[in-house]
């Protein structure tokens, strides 16, 4: 919601402006200088990265304008599952969790938290992480060692569609020069004719400057930078994650393993102590 927000108030602001200058505004509709710096930005992003980084581009932009689902409720949720895991491992053991784990949507643990199994990666996660302690074979460091691996990898992969919209960005101001250097040409064809009609040529040309760098600055740069605030918001939670899991498979009980978690959670996320005491209540009560 904020990020439509933003865009409104960046494109309002400008166009105000513009209007207070006694600006004629149908001078920047210019469909052909979008298609020149539109069509080569989607061009070069074709060129500079595979099919798959393409799609999570867009995903990546259609997720920047929703709401985060790591915020203080998605926490407590996390943090009263991981409670619940532990709770039926150390009561019954953990070979047990072999079959919640090989089949979360039919788990009578995780089935009780929807939101969390629409995120595919924490869910992956966390039940590979558990089918490998369950095997035994694996002691806490190199179980530890394992996540921290598969948290490097993700930084990796989702850092490759920030980058790829990162230079389409950068490259919008010399798209935009490109499109200006093509007005140019068209209107030094056009010299010799009535002024109105060079003075409207020219406009054009400078529209596509304006355009490159309004959009670099202005929307695609912001993007950019939301979906890496989004993917850091993701590492920090598996993160969470992965700070109980290793705290139990140390032998810390589970409130302890999920209050040295809870303690990884940034502040402005953070649920306080009684807050999540009380969440692990609910359950005993229903």
């Amino acid at each position: 919601m904020l990020a439509i927000i933003g865009i409104v108030v960046v494109f309002g602001a400008v166009i105000s402006g513009y209007l207070l200058e006694k600006g004629q505004l149908m001078v920047l509709v210019q469909p052909a200088e979008l298609v020149i710096i539109g069509g080569a930005a989607l061009g070069t992003m074709l060129i500079a990265n595979p099919l798959p980084v393409v799609v999570q581009v867009l995903k990546g932009i259609g997720a920047a304008f929703g709401a985060s689902r790591y915020d203080k409720t998605g926490y407590l949720d996390a943090l009263q599952m991981m409670y619940s895991i532990f709770q039926y491992a150390r009561k019954n053991g953990l070979v047990k969790l072999e079959a919640d784990v090989d089949e979360p949507a039919k788990s009578a643990i995780f089935s009780k938290h929807p939101k969390f199994l629409q995120d595919h990666h924490a869910l992956d996660f966390v039940c590979d992480t558990l089918r490998t302690a369950v095997s035994g074979t694996v002691g806490h460091f190199e179980l530890d060692q394992m996540m921290e691996l598969d948290m490097e990898v993700h930084v990796h992969e989702t850092s490759q569609p920030v980058e790829a919209l990162t230079t389409v960005a950068d490259s919008l101001p010399g798209l935009g020069i490109v499109a200006a250097v093509l007005g140019v040409v068209i209107t030094m064809g056009a010299l010799g004719g009535p002024p109105e009609e060079i003075g409207h040529k020219v406009a054009a040309a400078l529209v596509g400057t304006f355009l490159g760098i309004l959009l670099c600055y202005g929307l695609f740069g912001p993007l950019a930078g939301a979906m890496a605030k989004r993917n850091a918001a993701q590492h920090r939670y598996l993160h969470v994650l992965r700070v109980a899991m290793a705290g139990f498979v140390k032998g810390l009980s589970p409130i302890m393993a999920v209050e040295f978690a809870r303690r990884a959670v940034p502040h402005l996320d953070r649920p306080a102590f009684k807050q999540m005491e009380e969440a692990f209540r609910q359950p005993a009560k229903s």
